[in-house]
């Protein structure tokens, strides 16, 4: 695929130069096995059904775009590709994206069956994952963002999955971490790091071509022009891998872990699952809390409400506990951080010990957050009760779901 107008119509202030076209070619970190990619590609070329899947954070979601659901990097990527690889227009070329703001992958890992594989009706041929700005919280330093990994390359149909690494104002993520983990697999990787902040220490005259001020909207995420940026590197891999042999011999996944593996078979469970997972007894969870984190999913300029399927405690009547029962090798807790000071703490308890405090004002704004209840090597049952905190019975707080690995 040449570099297409398709990027370029929607900014002019970086017009596409030779110079450009070496800016977007450093992005290229590792072009990885080629084997899986090119397959996809193959398949769009002939007319066949490609889904292209993006997980991520809020720059998947598509903050800093304007519009948000045509603007955001995923978007055009998605556009890029149906134009130059889809048959007939493009139509059996399909979009899932599942990026959602605030959130790291100890929360994508829960999320990537319901909203990655539609709970199965999905098998999407390309994954693109990026968490290289979400995951300095992960509480296991990797394990959870290669266990996601994992998931997303052991489908049974096979699909490419591409590390992508955004970049905050400051020139940081988490590419020297999280890296590896595509190096000892042998993915692709492509680093908007790498491409634009060398180029942001330069002055126009000295080769800069564009600033700081034009790439990010505030200092975390792109504006238009930086999301175009963004396709366009993975338009520069796609392009490579077009043009390229395919390699013969397909990625290996029975190597050991580089990090860790131990949530590569971790499930959502929420209030709609099925009741023979768990014992639960609600308490005074009984309500369910429909003021939700939003995400314009897809190419949708509506937002959908996250783990609508949720157990609320309202604070209007007794303060009981919410307990489950469950046999698990481990288990995370999913619940609502809110800016609302009607919103308090709960306590958390495993097996008759205190393993935390889930504070609803981590941060002061609705999102959904994820924290680890009790890993192990072996499954065994184990009796989980929360409840509210001293002093915040009559407050609220939201249990969202749960992530399990049997």
């Amino acid at each position: 695929m040449p570099m297409t107008e398709l990027n370029a119509r929607f900014f002019d202030t970086v017009p596409i130069t030779k110079a450009y076209r070496e800016m977007v070619a450093r992005s290229l970190l590792s072009r990885g096995s080629s084997k899986r990619l090119k397959t996809a590609i193959e398949k769009a070329k002939r007319g066949e059904s490609v889904t292209l899947a993006y997980i991520g954070g809020s720059i998947t979601h598509g903050a800093g775009a304007d519009p948000l659901p045509s603007a955001c990097y995923a978007y055009r990527s998605y556009a890029d590709f149906k134009a130059c690889f889809g048959r007939s227009g493009g139509d059996s070329i399909h979009l899932v994206k599942a990026g959602l703001g605030g959130t790291p992958s100890e929360l994508g890992m829960i999320r990537y069956e319901r909203d990655v594989l539609r709970d199965g009706t999905v098998q999407p041929d390309i994954v693109i994952i990026e968490f290289a700005v979400n995951d300095a919280d992960d509480e296991t330093e990797g394990v959870c963002y290669e266990s996601l990994v994992l998931k997303a390359l052991s489908a049974p149909n096979k699909p490419a999955v591409i590390l992508l690494f955004s970049v905050f104002e400051n020139d940081w993520n988490l590419q020297d971490r999280l890296s590896p983990v595509g190096s000892h697999y042998g993915l692709p990787m492509v680093s908007i790091k790498d491409a634009v902040t060398e180029q942001f220490r330069k002055s126009p005259a000295d080769g800069g071509l564009i600033s700081k001020e034009q790439f990010f909207a505030d200092i975390y995420h792109p504006t238009n022009t930086g999301h175009a940026i963004m396709a366009d590197c993975l338009g520069w891999l796609f392009e490579e891998t077009n043009r390229s042999p395919a390699d013969q011999e397909d990625i290996a996944l029975d190597l050991p872990p580089l990090i860790g593996n131990d949530f590569t078979g971790v499930r959502l469970l929420d209030r709609a699952s099925s009741t023979d997972i768990a014992a639960i007894a609600e308490g005074s969870f009984m309500s369910t809390d429909t003021e939700l984190q939003l995400a314009e999913m897809d190419d949708h300029s509506y937002g959908t409400p996250q783990f609508p399927h949720n157990w609320m405690h309202t604070g209007d009547s007794a303060s009981q506990s919410f307990k489950m029962t469950i046999r698990c090798r481990s288990l995370l807790l999913v619940y609502k951080n809110s800016g609302s000071d009607m919103f308090g703490s709960a306590e958390l308890w495993v097996n008759g010990k205190h393993v935390g405090t889930a504070n609803s004002h981590a941060v002061r704004w609705t999102r959904c957050h994820a924290v680890i209840l009790h890993r192990s090597e072996q499954s065994n049952e184990h009796m989980v009760e929360i409840f509210m905190a001293a002093g915040h019975e009559n407050k609220r707080f939201t249990i969202l779901g749960f992530g399990y690995v049997l």
